[in-house]
């Protein structure tokens, strides 16, 4: 039996780990109200995802985790986006840290997880940080915003450029410092019209001291003699991985919309007819179901040939590395499209506050803020590179 049979999507503990989440649905379905009323994922939902075993897909064996491949935890994503979006995206995010965290220095590891290998971090990595390089780490000082999940978490991941001498500021010098909930503060500002569950609020500390070996070069190479040692799960490039956790819980969600959207045709009279028997109602079924298969498989698709590359050592051409960015960019984009023509379609009820087609879009329209779900700058740099020019986005 290959690696792939006992730790792919296809797998018993993959299946198992699917199943738990399908199970999850109707509980998570009836606290999302809960949820966006408190603007965070209930401690109940946490201690739920604790037990199925959900943080632990992407984290080290050393420390309790099952080190599956990426498909495994974007499936799992996918399934609980269906009932609560808010919840699926703290669950996406915060489940790559535990992924992160092994390619750092194994000493950091050690001091997150040494007592308590169930404690989670959040993040924020915009490079706003101020950085100051003393004797054995760094001076961080600054404010981030969007650390999504972090009142559930006791350490974070915060972004900054080390300046170097000539070069003040160069993205090459990006890093991720973790910080122990001791040294930071959360500001609770979180106030938005979408994913108003995922408590996405601000970060601030001054003066912070922190350890070279608790830093991570963001655009590290992964093919590197550090990682040689360790399953071609973590020799994936960091950027590709975490670009696909910001977007997985929107397809999930626009999953859901058009079971929403299915409901709501068997009932609605649409010019003079029934809805489920209007030929422009069954077009926009029809598109919005191919595409949702469409994504699926062709990021299921990049994953597969980026783990075979990571496995191999066979380098992807960068082209298609640029095409898996941009690819995942725009998810989102076309999530609130097709979301866009189900609203429509759905007539005057959609715009309701109580409609569930306007929330889950609601939710969606907040996931294309990420930068990450940002298109435009990933397009430009595939058709860059396929001009024969140098790539202007890092870390693919």
């Amino acid at each position: 039996m290959s690696d792939r049979d006992t730790r792919g999507l296809n797998s018993p503990l993959a299946q198992e780990l699917l199943e738990r989440a399908r199970a999850l649905g109707p509980t998570l379905k009836e606290r999302s109200a809960q949820c966006e009323a408190m603007s965070k994922v209930p401690d109940e939902t946490i201690a739920d995802f604790q037990d199925a075993g959900f943080f632990k897909i992407l984290q080290s064996e050393k420390y309790g985790g099952y080190e599956l491949d990426p498909q495994v935890y974007y499936g799992v994503v996918l399934e609980i986006a269906k009932h609560c979006m808010s919840s699926a995206w703290v669950l996406s995010v915060i489940g790559v840290h535990n992924w992160q965290l092994n390619l750092f220095d194994p000493q950091a590891a050690a001091e997150v997880w040494k007592d308590d290998p169930s404690v989670l971090i959040s993040s924020s990595y915009a490079p706003v940080g101020l950085v100051k390089p003393v004797d054995g780490g760094f001076m961080l000082t600054g404010r981030w915003s969007f650390s999504s999940g972090c009142e559930h978490c006791k350490w974070v991941f915060l972004g900054a450029v080390v300046p170097v001498e000539g070069q003040p500021w160069d993205i090459k010098n990006y890093r991720t410092f973790l910080v122990p909930l001791d040294d930071y503060k959360i500001e609770k500002n979180w106030d938005v019209v979408g994913l108003k569950g995922t408590g996405s609020h601000d970060i601030e500390l001054s003066d912070v001291f922190v350890p070279e070996h608790r830093t991570h070069f963001m655009l590290g190479d992964t093919t590197s003699d550090k990682h040689s040692d360790k399953r071609a799960l973590y020799r994936l490039p960091f950027m590709q991985v975490f670009s696909r956790a910001v977007c997985t819980a929107t397809l999930g969600a626009l999953e859901s919309a058009l079971e929403d959207y299915i409901q709501v045709a068997q009932f609605r009279i649409a010019g003079g007819q029934m809805m489920r028997d209007h030929g422009d109602s069954k077009k926009v079924a029809a598109q919005v179901k191919a595409n949702i298969e469409s994504m699926k498989l062709i990021m299921m698709n990049s994953f597969d040939e980026m783990l075979k590359s990571a496995e191999t050592g066979i380098e992807i051409d960068m082209v298609e590395r640029a095409r898996y960015r941009y690819e995942s960019s725009m998810v989102a984009d076309r999530c609130i499209e097709l979301s866009s023509k189900m609203l429509k379609a759905a007539g005057s009820g959609g715009i309701r506050n109580n409609s569930p087609l306007l929330k889950k879009h609601l939710n969606m329209l907040a996931s294309q803020a990420h930068v990450a779900n940002v298109s435009e700058s990933f397009e430009l740099n595939l058709g860059g590179i396929l001009f024969g020019h140098e790539p202007t986005e890092l870390g693919l």
